[in-house]
């Protein structure tokens, strides 16, 4: 789950979601929850590229977009279903986004 801010929600749909300290107690019930990490603010963030062989680095997160990643969590799920029932129970699908992708591979190079 990538959590994700933007400002497209309505002061209803941010009274209407679940609180934050709801939401980690769901999935691990669930056995869904395998760990969290939260982002600093973007601002704080260093993009870094290689360009004709020079090393470029810019202040900032490689996006000018208002959408922000705040942080990622990592559940398991039996399916898309359950997934997006834990998606649906995060306060940010309601006051940002939640993008759900599966993991191609964790751990390295084996």
């Amino acid at each position: 789950m990538f959590i994700v801010s933007d400002s497209d929600h309505t002061e209803t749909d941010a009274a209407n979601a679940p609180a934050f300290e709801d939401w980690h107690p769901y999935a691990i019930e669930r056995g869904a929850y395998i760990e969290g990490i939260r982002f600093q603010d973007p601002d704080a963030a260093r993009t870094v590229r290689v360009r004709g062989g020079e090393t470029v680095i810019t202040p900032g997160t490689f996006s000018d977009s208002v959408v922000k990643i705040l942080g990622i969590a990592i559940i398991d799920c039996a399916g898309w279903d359950e997934a997006i029932d834990l998606a649906v129970h995060n306060n940010m699908a309601h006051e940002g986004r939640i993008e759900l992708r599966e993991i191609h591979s964790m751990g390295g190079p084996q």
